[in-house]
């Protein structure tokens, strides 16, 4: 079990120094992700050359939980495959919401921090903004929601 002090501070860490913090210049696929309740609001731009994320970036304006999960979205789905990427974003909006056991094999590694979002139900859109997106982005969708489940019924009907 994650203990609270630790996800405090790699929240903060990924919120003050975030990976991947910018826009990339020549990006083949791109979206904005938009949470109405909140506010956040967040840039995708990704490189995908032969189904591989070459590179990736995020910019906007969000909370703490928000930047960090972007943060550690970009690192982890760089350099992987648009299916590893589909496979992440799935996992990742289980354990958000708690349906995924972090007991049996998974491919969240360090993204396990998380874990303990379920238990925050207004800060669960939060961290799964960043990922809404991201699926956004690899399908061309120009547009994500938090408040838009269809971009999340895609990923989920393709595993």
């Amino acid at each position: 079990m994650v203990t609270k002090s630790l996800y405090q501070e790699v929240i903060l860490d990924h919120n003050r120094k975030p990976r991947n913090y910018g826009k990339l210049d020549y990006a083949s696929h791109h979206a904005v992700g938009h949470n109405p309740l909140c506010g956040d609001r967040l840039d995708i731009t990704l490189q995908l050359e032969n189904d591989q994320i070459n590179n990736i970036a995020f910019e906007g304006e969000s909370c703490a939980i928000c930047k960090a999960s972007a943060s550690m979205m970009t690192a982890a789905v760089k350099g992987r495959s648009r299916l590893d990427a589909e496979i992440l974003i799935h996992e990742f909006r289980e354990l958000a919401t708690g349906k995924l056991d972090i007991d049996h094999p998974h491919h969240l590694g360090r993204l396990t921090i998380f874990s303990g979002i379920r238990d925050l139900p207004t800060r669960v859109k939060c961290a799964i903004l960043p990922w809404h997106t991201l699926q956004a982005a690899l399908n061309s969708i120009d547009n994500a929601s938090t408040e838009n489940n269809d971009s999340a019924q895609a990923v989920s009907s393709k595993l």
